[in-house]
């Protein structure tokens, strides 16, 4: 008799429940950075097919807005039809801007649909808060002016009584680019591309960095999602650069604000202000005497570089202090290890004497990359002083973007003042994951003792 067991039931396993810090809206990268020279030396030429058809479906856009706010207030959710409708838009206006930033490089089709190598992924419609949809031309405002200073800048006008069409000319900010702060990038990265057939690595993530927020903000707007935008840029994740950093950020703030500090913060900044001026005179000085001497000797004198070091972390304790990005008043010295937010820096090491020669030269890239990056950092300190007012908190979002943006100034500045040779990386990869640990390599087999 053989003994047959029971069968087992097993449970319908369940699915598994959503995160929810999964934002509805995100930016998958899959770009190689390879780029084609031809269609990069003529990519101005060959995209005005792309703007042409972006206007149009624009136009129509506008109208569908109007109607999709009217159904969204009576039913609390976007009509399917509507969802895919400004979810294909928005992911065409992406795919174009990824283009023309040199962010990816094929030339993208006409319908929106997924599959480019910079691409936008749209959850399907879920409920959504009617008051929140009401007044959701207004409660996007600040989202599109981070958006617009990165990727575009708004235009066109129109009023309504509905009060939401009123913004619904935004959705032109898509196609007025040339006076976004990414334009003046994309000419940098223009001749980057020509050169070496290859995408600067840093510039491709910030790039992505922008148009996953920009992404969100229209989708915010045309009731893809009533989740706000998230300024973070940990996502999407950007690649840890390959040469080790001499300039690293450090970020302990626990987000909490004084609400008196933040109301006066204007006020108690220009006492820095004053002192910050004073060293800057003394650094200019300290910087002409290193560049003589490390044109000479191949490296920063140590007592050059610790005051040169000093200045630039102090520099970084009162643009974070300043744009409420860290709380605490900082001292005057600009000590290592005395602020919330703030960056390690090396020592004195072997210099290139021929990047040493025309270090001026080759910072201006780098300056014109932060000055955009700065233009951030003030909407940051807007939006940091008006929420920290009211909530005594500081987002996360904005608190990152800022600590990212002072990070990059400081590589920048370290760069400039002769304490690296190494140029400033410009993606956000602190906030990126550690990389996975290569697997081990696999162990041959060994041979099974012959027995006889």
């Amino acid at each position: 008799m053989v003994f047959e067991p029971p069968p087992i039931e097993l449970e319908p396993l369940e699915p598994p429940s959503p995160d929810p810090n999964r934002h509805p809206i995100r930016v998958v990268v899959t770009d190689d950075l390879d780029r084609s020279r031809l269609t990069v030396a003529f990519r101005l030429i060959l995209s005005i097919p792309l703007w042409i058809w972006l206007f149009i479906w624009s136009i129509g856009a506008f109208f569908a807005a109007i109607v999709n706010w009217f159904l969204t207030l009576i039913k609390g959710r976007s009509p399917l039809s509507l969802h895919d409708f400004f979810a294909a838009y928005v992911r065409f206006s992406t795919h174009l801007h990824a283009y023309i930033f040199l962010a990816a490089d094929p030339y993208p089709g006409f319908s929106g649909k997924p599959g480019y190598p910079v691409d936008v992924e749209v959850d399907p419609p879920a409920p959504q808060h009617r008051l929140k949809t009401f007044f959701r031309g207004i409660l996007v405002i600040p989202a599109a002016t981070l958006a617009g200073t990165l990727v575009g800048t708004p235009g066109g006008g129109g009023s309504s009584n509905s009060g939401y069409d009123d913004q619904s000319s935004s959705s032109w900010e898509y196609g007025i680019t040339l006076a976004s702060g990414f334009f003046a990038l994309s000419v940098l990265a223009w001749f980057v591309c020509l050169v070496r057939a290859r995408a600067p690595h840093g510039m491709r993530d910030l790039f992505a960095y922008g148009l996953r927020y920009a992404a969100q903000t229209w989708g915010y707007f045309f009731l893809l999602t009533d989740r706000y935008p998230n300024a973070d840029p940990a996502e999407p994740v950007a690649d840890l650069p390959e040469v080790p950093r001499p300039v690293r950020l450090n970020v302990e703030d626990d987000l909490r604000r004084s609400r008196l500090t933040v109301f006066f913060r204007g006020l108690l900044y220009l006492v820095h202000l004053f002192w910050l001026v004073l060293w800057g005179f003394a650094a200019v000085l300290a910087l002409i005497v290193s560049w003589f001497a490390t044109l000479a000797t191949g490296r920063t004198p140590s007592a050059l570089h610790r005051f040169l070091a000093a200045y630039v972390q102090y520099v970084v304790h009162v643009s974070a202090y300043a744009s409420i990005v860290a709380n605490p008043f900082p001292g005057f010295v600009g000590a290592p290890g005395t602020y919330p937010v703030e960056v390690e820096i090396d020592g004195p090491e072997r210099q290139h004497r021929l990047k040493t020669l025309f270090r001026l030269f080759l910072a201006i890239p780098a300056f014109l990359i932060s000055a955009t990056l700065n233009w951030a950092l003030f909407l940051v300190a807007i939006f940091g002083w008006f929420v920290g007012l009211f909530l005594g908190r500081m987002p996360l979002g904005l608190r990152n973007l800022g600590a990212y943006a002072i990070r990059y100034g400081a590589e920048t500045n370290a760069y400039f003042f002769l304490l690296t040779d190494v140029y400033p990386y410009s993606g956000p990869w602190e906030f990126a994951a550690p990389r996975p640990a290569p697997p081990p390599p696999e162990l041959e087999p060994e041979p099974e003792p012959a027995f006889t």
